[in-house]
């Protein structure tokens, strides 16, 4: 997307300036809230909020809220795109400033990560009952059987896997089925729950849903279930996600629709209170999938939560044809 000389002299004017510049080399690693990109730079929230309103005025960040928090990405259709990229691209690697916000963003995530992994050490004997106070998962599960087909799928993977519902549910459908999570605790109650299924094709693995080491296309399901909301990025995760869907092959994810339930924050480490279609479409088809099913299952109570489910699925020949051809 070209610029007018005029537009180009606004983006410039707007990353020209040093702490700009860092909230720019920070987003472009993920987004972030307000509050985290404050504890980073160890700046003032208003100081802060001043320099991303600059940004956002460029067409270089995307402000969203979400409940009472509001995050910060880099803006994904400016035009302006391209001179952030080749502003950053002229810092050095041994830079002593870049390199202390990328330390102290390290610490952000560690302790984002302790503290889901504590969460998660705490619930694992009772995962699925904490779910089921918000979600009517009978429900949910049938939908999901319906969306995903009968199949028989060659190759599934599960990201996220937690208490394994997702291949116990799905894994009798494939001939192969592998689990990714990174909480020990939930890996271990999902082998009890494969193993008392009989689902011996079901290989459970620590693995990090950002960076899975599986090879692109390698499974004709990928299944994402009440997983994006816990991340700092889930847009990364489901492109990672994605990559692994072969052609012909579907991905499936589950999540909230987006609400208020603000307690979820603290109580049970909940980063992102929902996600709209029009958030979740535009990474599906940046990924190259073109989605197929879009089902809102609203709660039986005044208190629950909506779950939304999107599939999507690669053009092209399914795995087990081109297997068989």
């Amino acid at each position: 997307m070209a610029l007018a000389s005029e537009q180009v002299v606004d983006v410039l004017r707007a990353a020209g300036e040093s702490t700009r510049l860092r909230i720019l080399a920070l987003l472009a690693v993920e987004e972030l809230s307000v509050l985290e990109l404050c504890r980073i730079l160890d700046q003032s929230q208003p100081r802060v909020s001043r320099h991303l309103k600059l940004l956002a005025e460029a067409g270089l960040v995307e402000r969203f809220p979400d409940g009472a928090w509001v995050f910060y990405r880099l803006a994904g259709t400016s035009g302006g795109g391209a001179v952030v990229a080749a502003a950053l691209a002229l810092i050095g690697a041994d830079d002593e400033v870049v390199q202390g916000d990328a330390s102290q963003l390290a610490a952000v995530r560690a302790e984002r990560s302790a503290g889901a992994q504590a969460y998660f050490a705490r619930n694992a004997a009772r995962w699925n009952e904490i779910r089921s106070l918000y979600v009517d998962e009978k429900e949910v599960e049938t939908a999901i059987l319906r969306a995903t087909g009968e199949g028989p799928f060659d190759e599934m993977v599960d990201l996220g896997a937690g208490a394994g519902r997702m291949l116990t549910l799905l894994g009798g459908r494939a001939v192969n089925a592998l689990g990714l999570d990174l909480s020990q605790q939930m890996l271990n109650i999902a082998r009890d729950e494969v193993a008392k299924a009989g689902l011996t094709a079901c290989e459970l693995r620590h693995g990090d849903i950002f960076d899975t080491g599986l090879p692109g296309g390698c499974a004709d399901l990928v299944t994402v279930h009440q997983v994006l909301h816990y991340l700092g990025d889930p847009a990364a995760a489901v492109a990672e996600a994605a990559r692994l869907v072969g052609k012909g092959g579907l991905l499936l994810i589950a999540d909230f629709a987006p609400h208020d339930h603000e307690f979820l924050r603290e109580a049970h480490q909940h980063r992102r209170l929902g996600f709209a279609d029009d958030e979740i479409l535009p990474w599906i088809e940046a990924a190259g999938l073109v989605p197929e099913t879009n089902i809102a299952l609203p709660p039986t109570t005044a208190e629950g939560l909506t779950v939304k489910i999107w599939t999507a699925r690669r053009p092209g020949a399914a795995l087990a044809e081109r297997t068989a051809a």
